[in-house]
């Protein structure tokens, strides 16, 4: 498959290059967030991710982010880290530890954007800017990054479409969508319908609680049920982790040759389209968004302007304007696998193709 990079907007690429400097160079104006550019390099940063579901969060964005901030700062800078297990409150609880602690700066995958946002004010009303990750948060927001979500849902429709050929007119897919609680999962779902509807029929959709692959298997099982196995041709799958359920059920129920979708480039997931169980995923460059998040919380800690890594803006539904870096997103195929996730060093061969996968690995030229 023809492998494809998508800009989301004009300049988006440029924009992310530029993020790759030093927040040193990002000139020396003070943030409205707070009078904190005596702190030089000694900066605390509060780090608060999600869940720990999808492999991500914890084996990447988490340890990419920490590296940066101790590159940015003579390695002087420290990192203050929490997880919400897929638990608003919890990571309220979590926004509420990092004011009292003093952290300098705040950034915030937030489990529940609309639920966060009264923290998110808490924050700011210390004095403590919030760089919002991922994920677009509601509250007085200070800067964001994040992929372009609306055209990952486009990437994963159209190899769905491309996967299916002839068969999207003769049966029906299901649509396995992300957490309602979750603002990109409503983007995901806006992208992929904009491809999909009138070119195939949708027979089931859900929205998938929390993410979770349990509840995607439940959810699959149902459809499985409710069309008949000889209906369904294909199923769009947000992500990597609901897939895996996802195909869990597709098995069990004895079906092959099932074309799904997935997100995130898990290692599971990369391993399943080695093997064709799954067909693709989306990779989302992360260490380009984990760099340019530390250097967005690095100079805002330090007092600095945002003028030179964020050329962007983007609105939330509580705050206008907020300086934004979007980054491309690449359909990942087993086509693509060497020219993306081992080039840019998520994975080795060697972990992908580990025992059983070594035949499947051989058979697509990975060694």
């Amino acid at each position: 498959m023809r492998r494809a990079a998508f800009a989301i907007a004009a300049g988006a690429m440029a924009v992310s290059l530029a993020a790759c400097g030093s927040a040193a160079e990002s000139g020396d104006k003070k943030s409205d967030s707070g009078d904190s550019a005596a702190k030089g390099d000694n900066i605390k940063v509060g780090l608060l991710l999600p869940e720990n579901q999808t492999a991500r969060y914890e084996k990447l964005d988490k340890p990419l982010i920490e590296k940066k901030v101790k590159e940015l700062t003579n390695n002087k800078g420290e990192v203050v880290y929490a997880n919400a297990k897929q638990d608003a409150s919890l990571q309220n609880q979590q926004v509420d530890t990092m004011v009292t602690n003093k952290v300098d700066v705040l950034i915030v995958d937030a489990v529940d954007s609309k639920a966060i946002a009264g923290s998110v004010k808490k924050a700011k009303d210390a004095g403590i800017p919030v760089v919002a990750y991922d994920r677009l948060a509601e509250g007085p927001i200070d800067a964001y990054t994040s992929f372009d979500n609306v055209t990952v849902g486009k990437t994963q429709g159209e190899a769905l479409l491309q996967a299916l050929g002839a068969k999207a007119k003769s049966g029906q897919i299901v649509m396995m969508n992300g957490s309602s609680t979750d603002p990109n999962a409503a983007m995901f779902k806006e992208g992929a319908h904009s491809v999909l509807d009138g070119k195939v029929k949708i027979g089931r959709e859900y929205d998938t609680k929390e993410w979770k692959p349990e509840n995607a298997n439940a959810n699959m099982e149902g459809a499985i049920s409710a069309l008949g196995k000889d209906k369904i041709v294909g199923v769009y799958s947000a992500n990597d982790g609901m897939a895996g359920g996802i195909i869990t059920a597709l098995k069990a129920a004895g079906l092959k040759n099932i074309p799904v979708t997935g997100q995130d480039a898990e290692l599971a997931g990369v391993q399943r389209i080695v093997t064709g169980e799954q067909y693709m995923s989306v990779y989302k460059p992360y260490p380009q968004e984990a760099n340019v998040a530390a250097e967005m919380a690095v100079a805002l800690a330090q007092g600095k302007s945002l003028d030179s890594i964020a050329k962007d803006k983007v609105d939330s539904p509580t705050d206008k304007g907020i300086p934004s870096v979007i980054v491309p997103v690449v359909s990942l195929t087993k086509d693509n696998i060497n020219d993306t996730v081992i080039k840019d060093g998520i994975y080795t061969v060697q972990e992908i193709c580990t025992g059983k996968y070594k035949a499947a690995c051989d058979k697509i030229g990975l060694k």
